[in-house]
């Protein structure tokens, strides 16, 4: 029997599945790096390593974690296809 690509075996999967609605945009100037929102983000996807915070939107969920725990409410999150 033939274990391979025809039953997903070794096939990653789509980064983020569509399904999103919503995505996060960050104030960097009002952003004090307490770096809150990286910590509780269930997928990992906030980037920490540059001046500023940026979030990987191929990986982010929309979940809105990221927004609720800053301590500076400097995360909004947007619909989808608009920008604050």
């Amino acid at each position: 029997m033939f274990f391979g690509a025809s039953n997903g075996v070794g096939i990653l999967p789509s980064p983020n599945s569509g399904f999103r609605t919503l995505h996060p945009e960050i104030d960097s100037k009002a952003c004090i790096k307490c770096m809150m929102c990286w910590v509780f983000c269930p997928e990992g996807c906030i980037d920490k390593s540059g001046d500023h915070l940026e979030v990987d939107m191929d990986y982010c969920k929309g979940c809105g974690i990221c927004a609720a725990e800053c301590t500076k409410k400097c995360i909004k999150m947007v619909k989808d296809g608009e920008t604050e």
